[in-house]
């Protein structure tokens, strides 16, 4: 029914989001939001870490990517934080220029990406085969475990059986009800315990001291001049790029998981407009966080913009108003939160023996690089593009042999006739000129491309060339069954591309 046969009350009752019409929804969105929080604390102070900054930077970065993408970004459910991928490009700037340069590459990473995204940068998505998708998510999930592995090398003892003991309450809390979710169960259980026996285990508070007020917003500490811009703009369009790259691919993953749709260009946008206001409150910069956009989307059962606010918003009251409480929390706990998280996050089928056996060698090949590089760079957007461009390297080697040409000689042996099947383009096109017998060929040849298509410029070039060798020899061709968008590109491009031989 169209909103104009609504009454006034049910149009502006249309309008309301589903955690205010849903109770049930609204408590699954703010437990989410709740363990996502806290989930994020250890999360950013670790990149602030990384980056050398202060451990509030991070968390002031957190809070205001989180914020602010609920509001203006294209995935709903969807985390936006400090990054341990944005700390690994903009360390280097900060450590030789200071935090000034920073908070400034933040601020003009924003803008390149706000310009990306308007000019289309999204809808380079396409180009990213299921294979590079599998094995993201496969690496991702190796990466979200071996990031625990620190934190469970040289400890007390007693933090063994925490992480056992949180990932067996993860395991069989769920089975006794989901109503409020097993991390956040796992994470307040664990605390008490600690803190009740006085079990000595590293801590949040251990890794660094939490802020006690709000971010303040400000200009970033730099002169303004030609200079200051060429410093930071390469750190700002490494920043932008891999945010982006990070922040698409995590998206696509959630419209997978949700079964839904997601706007990608008003995402790429909001990354920009969230990484601007994260600059101007002094912030390290930020984007998409697979492992927490797990927590809140797969093992928290988040579907809204509630949960990705509420992240944001009870991170800094975590922080400011329960400070004290929120040092406590065992980091064998969150280990235990982020170790499950892995499990969940591996696609576990793609690896099978019954699935390696059906695939295809290429797409086994493409994951494993993937996954290899990741693995090796720390890097997801690398990746990601040397796994794409790995795929289109096989796809571009496998079609290039689909290109066949027949020839048939009229009996009385005046012309030949050639037919052309498949797809022409530049790598198929290579091998057609050596198909045809220039020397014993009649004098009239013709060449049928009503089963073919030509696809680009090389292949117009290989039909001049081939003309071309024939006019060599006093022979004439003529081209027939060219299909219209064909027949557009060979009329356009013929004569213009090869010269006499």
């Amino acid at each position: 029914m169209s909103s104009s046969v609504l009454s006034p009350a049910a149009w502006l009752r249309g309008l309301r989001p589903d955690w205010l019409r849903d109770p049930k929804v609204w408590r699954t969105e703010v437990l989410a939001g709740l363990v996502v929080a806290l989930a994020l604390i250890p999360e950013a102070i670790s990149f602030s870490i990384i980056a050398g900054v202060d451990p509030a930077i991070g968390l002031f970065a957190s809070f205001t990517m989180a914020v602010t993408i609920s509001i203006v970004g294209g995935r709903r459910a969807m985390i936006s934080a400090a990054t341990g991928a944005i700390a690994l490009v903009i360390a280097p700037l900060n450590r030789e220029h200071g935090l000034g340069y920073l908070v400034a590459a933040v601020i003009l990473a924003g803008v390149f990406q706000i310009v990306l995204g308007a000019l289309g940068v999204a809808k380079l998505m396409r180009f990213v085969p299921r294979s590079v998708m599998v094995g993201f998510v496969n690496a991702l999930a190796i990466l979200i475990f071996m990031a625990q592995v620190p934190e469970m090398h040289d400890v007390p003892w007693p933090v063994y059986p925490l992480i056992a003991a949180g990932l067996a309450l993860m395991v069989f809390f769920p089975k006794i009800t989901t109503v409020i979710p097993a991390p956040l169960v796992s994470i307040v259980i664990l605390t008490v315990i600690t803190v009740a026996a006085g079990i000595a285990v590293p801590t949040v508070g251990d890794k660094g001291e939490l802020p006690s007020s709000l971010p303040a917003p400000g200009l970033p500490d730099v002169p303004f001049t030609m200079d200051t811009l060429t410093t930071i703009a390469p750190y700002a369009l490494a920043m932008a790029l891999v945010g982006l790259m990070e922040s698409l691919m995590t998206a696509k993953l959630v419209d997978d998981i949700t079964d839904t749709h997601s706007s990608k260009t008003r995402e790429s946008i909001g990354q920009g407009i969230a990484n601007i206001v994260t600059g101007f409150f002094g912030g390290m910069g930020g984007c998409a966080m697979i492992g927490q956009t797990m927590i809140n989307v797969k093992v928290s059962g988040a579907r809204t913009r509630l949960s990705t606010f509420l992240a944001g918003s009870f991170l800094m009251v975590l922080c400011i108003l329960f400070g004290p409480v929120v040092s406590d929390i065992p980091m064998g706990a969150l280990v235990a939160v982020m170790v499950m998280v892995s499990f969940a996050t591996f696609d576990w089928h793609s690896i099978a023996p019954k699935t390696l056996k059906r695939m295809p060698a290429g797409e086994i090949a493409v994951m494993v690089i993937t996954v290899a590089c990741v693995v090796a760079t720390d890097n997801l957007a690398i990746g990601v593009v040397v796994g794409s461009v790995t795929a289109m390297v096989i796809f571009a080697k496998r079609v290039a042999h689909l290109a066949n040409v027949t020839a048939v000689t009229d009996p009385d042996g005046s012309s030949v006739v050639y037919s052309v099947t498949g797809e022409l383009f530049f790598a198929s096109s290579n091998d057609l000129v050596g198909q045809f017998n220039y020397a014993t060929d009649p004098d009239k040849v013709v060449i049928d491309l009503s089963a073919a298509h030509i696809w680009d410029a090389s292949s117009v070039a290989a039909l001049d060339a081939i003309e071309t060798k024939y006019a060599q020899r006093g022979k004439s061709v003529e081209i027939i069954g060219l299909n219209e968008p064909s027949a557009h590109i060979h009329e356009k491009l013929r004569g213009e591309l090869t010269g006499s031989h």
